[in-house]
């Protein structure tokens, strides 16, 4: 980044008479009452005086110097999807700025609230052209749910306070503009920030009322193909919604940022729906008759609750998400823990279901198609077994920050995790290159627990300069590349279009050279028998406190894509096949029906759904 050329600070700015303090100081103290110690940025020189601020009060507010912008912002994101505080990021005026745009766009799709400091040149060169000097506000106002300019000193502190409360309310995104030179004036030492104990009380949520639990009992009580699909707005009642399915017979789908919030053993959980997806959970949703919603935000809703109709019932604490994926039937208005609690209330123990134990056997061949991929040794290398031996070492408690692309359905079907994880993804905007500053947030925010990134080659080739951040600031993070030399996401989509492959192959790198030439240790794998000891080896390390990368060279096979699964059901009976877009391309095998599709993924153990209503004589009727 080019840096202007500070102007020279007059000496009496730099004294500090009794009872001022610096500006840009008033704002970090101002940080520093909100429970923030970390930021990330990269200085220019339209940000000098709060880089002069932060060494002032660097034994309170530690400076993560990142080596690109958007991943500080991706940071800060990741930093408060793992912690619910406000994560914080910089960037002078300019380019500076406008790199943090991806990041805070990643926070502002998952409620991630973030604060995002603006340098500008000083307010003298203002509107005068000056070098790096632009009007930046409506750069932000898109992304942003609070963006001012500060228009004096005083004012700074004042401005940063009310952004965190903005960032707070909304969970999204505040940024503050700062003309550089406002940081050096010395302003009265006051308590400027309004944090109060209040701040850390629980919000009221919306509770159900028995009206409307009777009537989703009801409406159950008519459904002979009931499914839950439970988002993130399950929070911690997890076991609680176990119970429920257990006790009414209905299985559960989740979205992909509840996994771990339900017991990945529970036989109900039948995992994800779409492409990240189980097989059971893809197809059981395609046969339900009634779907309950339980704080789901699902991005894929109009493609897969379009597939066939059904009933739904929406149960949100946000009444705007009513209809937003389908047609409602019944919005319940409610916290989901409550509405789970007054449904056990109110709600009678079922008999046996053969729908729900068609729903666990499909679930339990499915898991059993899962072991069977990840037990076997390959030579070339692919990616189950990488996820095999990350289950093998994890902590109970360990942290993964995974990024965008194939890795996320991998991670879905083949990671093990439990409420005791934290994870972190960039979901709804699906940013690639967000492993890294995921990584950095979980060290930095959680030293005292082990971290993986998990990223392929094309994601990490994005922002693998931060390696050296990982190095610079001794953070213990697991690097596992897996590379294949291809974007092997959108390799899978151009499958099914009838074109060829087009842009999607990349130049395969030496990413354990290009990690040590950073000085962070790594090692090449290239078979399954290799990974015990690169593991090994990863752990060694980071328990001496050092970061390490594997790099993992694996196939560019595509995972078995149970979306193309489709299920119909005519003269009384059920039939599953393949959709006919698959393989448009003429790439693949050509494949005649689901029977040939489950052998070519070396699933020939699977069975088709109808099989398996067959074999607990599930209706076929509708």
């Amino acid at each position: 980044m080019q840096n202007t050329v500070p102007n020279p600070v007059p000496e009496k700015k730099m004294t500090t008479p009794t009872g001022t303090v610096p500006a840009s100081v008033a704002m970090l103290k101002v940080l520093e009452a909100w429970g923030v110690d970390h930021m990330y940025g990269y200085p220019g020189g339209s940000f000098n005086s709060t880089m002069n601020a932060l060494d002032i009060e660097k034994e309170r507010m530690r400076y993560i110097q990142i080596r690109h912008e958007q991943v500080g912002a991706l940071a800060a994101a990741a930093d408060a999807k793992l912690t619910g505080k406000i994560g914080l990021a910089f960037g002078s005026a300019g380019p500076g700025a406008t790199n943090l745009l991806t990041g805070l766009y990643d926070a502002r799709e998952d409620h991630a609230p973030v604060l995002a400091l603006i340098g500008q040149v000083p307010h003298t060169n203002m509107n005068y052209n000056y070098f790096q000097e632009f009007d930046e506000n409506p750069i932000f106002a898109d992304v942003a749910a609070y963006a001012r300019l500060v228009m004096t000193p005083e004012s700074l502190p004042y401005v940063v306070d009310k952004a965190i409360r903005e960032a707070y309310k909304h969970q999204g995104v505040a940024v503050v503009v700062i003309p550089n030179d406002f940081g050096y004036v010395q302003i009265p030492d006051e308590l400027y920030s309004s944090v109060s104990p209040t701040d850390h009380k629980d919000k009221p949520l919306p509770q159900p009322n028995d009206m409307e639990i009777d009537a989703v009992l009801e409406m159950i009580k008519n459904a002979k193909r009931p499914i839950f699909h439970v988002g993130r707005g399950i929070r911690d009642n997890g076991a609680k919604l176990v119970e429920l399915s257990k006790k009414l017979q209905i299985p559960i789908a989740i979205t992909g940022l509840a996994k771990g919030l339900i017991p990945d053993d529970y036989e109900g959980n039948l995992g994800m729906l779409n492409r990240a997806a189980s097989k059971a959970a893809d197809e059981i949703f395609a046969v339900s008759d009634l779907v309950i919603a339980i704080g789901a935000d699902f991005p894929f809703a109009n493609l897969i609750y379009r597939t066939h109709p059904f009933k739904f019932i929406q149960v949100d604490t946000d009444e705007a998400q009513f209809g937003r994926h389908h047609y409602l039937d019944l919005g319940v208005w409610s916290d989901g823990g409550a509405f789970v609690d007054k449904m056990l209330a109110r709600s009678e123990t079922v008999a046996p279901s053969p729908f729900f134990q068609a729903a666990v056997a499909d679930m339990q061949n499915w898991q059993a198609y899962l072991d069977h991929m990840t037990n076997r040794e390959t030579d070339p290398l692919e990616f189950e077994q990488i996820y095999r031996e990350i289950n093998k070492v994890a902590d109970d408690d360990a942290i993964f920050s995974i990024d965008v692309g194939d890795n996320i359905i991998n991670s879905f079907r083949y990671l093990h995790l439990t409420p005791k994880n934290k994870w972190v993804i960039s979901a709804l905007f699906a940013s690639m290159g967000s492993g890294v500053p995921g990584a950095l947030a979980a060290a930095l925010s959680y030293p005292d627990r082990q971290v993986f990134h998990i990223a392929g080659d094309g994601a990490f080739s994005m922002v693998m300069q931060d390696l050296i951040t990982e190095k610079k600031y001794d953070l213990p993070i697991i690097n596992i590349i897996t590379s294949n030399a291809s974007l092997n996401f959108i390799k899978s989509e151009q499958d099914d279009i009838p074109m060829n492959h087009s842009g999607i192959f990349i130049d395969d790198q030496d990413f354990a050279m290009i990690s040590r030439g950073m000085g962070v240790e790594a090692v090449t794998v290239t078979k399954s028998s290799e990974l015990p000891d690169a593991f090994a080896k990863a752990l060694a390390a980071t328990k001496e406190g050092r970061p390490f990368l594997i790099d993992a060279k694996i196939t560019d096979k595509r995972g078995i894509p149970v979306e193309e699964l489709e299920l119909t059901q005519a003269d009384g009976a059920w039939h599953e096949s393949i959709n006919p877009a698959y393989n448009a391309n003429r790439d693949l095998t050509h494949l005649d029906n689901v029977q040939e599709f489950f052998a070519e993924y070396d699933g020939a153990n699977l069975k088709s759904l109808p099989e398996i209503f067959a074999e607990h004589d599930v209706p076929t009727d509708n």
